[in-house]
């Protein structure tokens, strides 16, 4: 078990296992991306090298180094802005090369902006096979999806959800004074859910959590 960058994610489930599946999923704005930066950083903060298999090409780079990433470790695999599901095709093809090739600490699939519906379309089969070529490796496979799709090939899941946004109002400028309706966000209120751990690892405590994230501009 490795670190996932957020302490209340590691108290939550022990951590992200090596050798095993792990999904994240949850609708947008409840904190996909942050955990995926989160564990990302963490991994090569530990000097190992990771990938981000990016269906939709929506990573920020600049956002993650922001957040602690070390981009001279990750390899970006862009998979275009063709159907929905040709760029399924592609992740799931790099996804059988990555993980064939080995020496990686971390491989994320980011299927987060996938339309549910073409994410679906993933047989159960290819999740059984990437579940037995990450198996006795010491890889972290994590999904990052909209609803859980993996079934029982994954050995954590874990459910994200928002419960509102911290908004600041912008300051008065005497000169140029702001909209009456303009606001700052400033962070979101993270609800975590463990739903399934098939690790023999229980929570310190209840099986939801709850953890902040602020922006980049928050300070």
């Amino acid at each position: 078990m490795v670190s996932s960058g957020i302490a209340a994610i590691d108290a939550l489930t022990g951590g992200l296992p090596r050798g095993c599946l792990t999904e994240i999923c949850g609708p947008a704005s409840s904190g996909r991306t942050t955990l995926l930066v989160a564990a990302l950083a963490a991994a090569t903060r530990r000097g190992e090298c990771c990938v981000v298999v990016d269906a939709s090409d929506v990573l920020d780079p600049q956002s993650a180094a922001a957040a602690g990433v070390e981009l001279t470790r990750l390899l970006w695999v862009r998979c275009g802005e063709s159907s929905p599901q040709a760029r399924l095709e592609q992740l799931l093809r790099a996804a059988d090369l990555l993980l064939e090739s080995g020496g990686f600490g971390l491989i994320a699939l980011d299927l987060g902006d996938l339309p549910p519906q073409t994410a679906r379309h993933i047989p159960l089969t290819t999740w059984f096979r990437f579940r037995r070529a990450v198996e006795h490796t010491p890889t972290v496979l994590l999904a990052v999806e909209r609803q859980s799709i993996a079934g029982s090939c994954s050995s954590l899941l874990i459910k994200l959800g928002s419960l509102g946004s911290q908004i600041r109002e912008q300051p008065m400028d005497s000169q140029f004074p702001a909209p009456t309706h303009a606001h700052l966000l400033t962070g979101l209120n993270i609800k975590a859910e463990l739903v399934r751990s098939t690790l023999n690892r229980k929570p310190a405590g209840s099986a939801e959590i709850t953890f902040a994230s602020k922006t980049a501009w928050a300070g």
